[in-house]
């Protein structure tokens, strides 16, 4: 759900294409990356509402949902691993026409599903697009920033990426509700605006300096420096609990808020999820100067509220309330997984912060799709409503948990700072 920062540090002039007569300006190619961004996190966004119209209309389990959910979160992190760097080797534009074509095909699949199989095979691509898009999409923001707004890509990354899964849920919600062909008008417009990304790439010239390409670039890489593992092992609750909360979000709160609200309007589904990713979005904005650490302690707070206070909407059957709840919580993912991105690269040399990353997703993309699996499996068991309330109380746990970690970790820090003055 947050945005996914590439680990390029330096920009690289754009290299010219004589042979093409038009091209995009290094501005244009800037927002252009941006947009890509923003289409792929959109269309993985959209099928969120639609999730109780398949159900009902191919009569699914609640396990083969959030199964559906799962696999997308595997693809996303297999496509990071494996080639998350490989548009430093053949560029950003061919990776960013993957992303987009693997979008155009999993609309089509969308378009022409007849069962639960074409949803597993859309989600993949679907995976894949955000994967490819993430790491090439956010690599070009970096080598097209401008040289006097040193933070612009990792600002307009984030706010692109949570914006666009808030609109897209949202916006999905409103046509599945009140447009005609529910289950096809949103890819339509989805294939259309992928169709729309791939014919811009050919004007776009390349932003990055290409290197040397062999079969090591392929090799997934993963690592914790030394310097960085009290802090990794403070950050992890504050991982877990953000992005177990995302994958709770995104597969069964619109049918949660629909049993609530006792109403089969799509919308709920789409603005439950509106609720939760556009807080994280300004709450990203807003705090982008303040210190990670003290980002990661005040999120994870924010985020054992908004969470505490979820359990007890739904124990209490108020649609409304978990609406407010869940703006609580958005507030706190977001700044609880920013601080701890922040903080945990910045612990990393250059040449250890690709390992350290990767090893940040493997962590948050298991706690986004295995904790969703495993609620599936107690749905059919014990019913939604129970498995949410248990769902949000291990999140408030982790959150909080998340909290003292970090606050036990800065005394730490401090303490060994003012050993080492004081010893000088």
């Amino acid at each position: 759900m947050a945005a996914m920062t590439s680990t390029t540090t330096a920009p690289a002039r754009p290299v010219p294409h004589a042979t093409r007569r038009f091209r995009l300006t290094p501005r244009l190619a800037f927002w252009f990356s941006a947009a890509v961004i923003g289409v792929v996190f959109a269309g993985s966004a959209v099928v969120s509402p639609l999730y109780r119209v398949y159900q009902e209309r191919w009569h699914f389990s609640p396990i083969s949902l959030t199964a559906v959910f799962a696999v997308y979160a595997i693809a996303v992190l297999a496509v990071l691993l494996i080639a998350g760097s490989l548009s430093d080797h053949i560029g950003r534009r061919p990776m960013m026409a993957l992303a987009l074509a693997s979008e155009v095909v999993s609309a089509w699949l969308f378009l022409s599903a007849q069962g639960v199989g074409a949803l597993y095979a859309g989600r993949i691509l679907q995976g894949v697009a955000t994967g490819a898009a993430a790491s090439a999409a956010g690599a070009a923001l970096l080598d097209l920033q401008p040289a006097h707004k040193p933070t612009a890509a990792s600002t307009v990354n984030a706010i692109a990426s949570s914006v666009s899964l808030a609109a897209g849920a949202l916006g999905a919600g409103l046509l599945v509700q009140y447009a005609p062909a529910p289950t096809r008008l949103v890819f339509w417009l989805l294939l259309a605006a992928s169709l729309a990304g791939l014919a811009v790439v050919a004007f776009m010239d390349e932003p990055g300096a290409k290197r040397p390409i062999g079969l090591g670039v392929l090799r997934p890489r993963a690592g914790i420096p030394p310097a960085a593992r009290g802090a990794f092992l403070a950050a992890l609750p504050a991982l877990i609990a953000t992005w177990a909360l995302g994958g709770l979000y995104f597969s069964l709160a619109p049918s949660l808020t629909e049993q609530l609200a006792r109403s089969n309007d799509a919308v709920w589904g789409g603005l439950v999820i509106f609720l939760l990713c556009a807080p994280s979005a300004l709450a990203s904005f807003l705090i982008r100067e303040l210190h990670p650490s003290r980002a990661m302690v005040a999120g994870s707070a924010v985020l054992a509220v908004g969470s505490a206070a979820t359990v007890a909407a739904v124990l209490e059957r108020s649609n409304s309330g978990l609406l407010a709840s869940t703006a609580v919580a958005g507030v706190g993912f977001g700044m609880a997984f920013l601080g701890a991105f922040r903080h945990l690269v910045s612990l990393a040399t250059d040449d250890q912060r690709g390992a350290l990353v990767a090893t940040i997703y493997i962590v948050s993309y298991l706690a986004f799709s295995l904790p969703v699996i495993a609620a599936g499996v107690a749905t059919d068991h014990f019913g939604l409503r129970s498995t949410a309330v248990v769902y949000g109380a291990v999140v408030a746990a982790f959150a909080t948990l998340a909290a003292a970690a970090e606050r036990i970790q800065m005394q730490v820090s401090r303490r060994s700072s003012e050993s080492w003055i004081s010893d000088r």
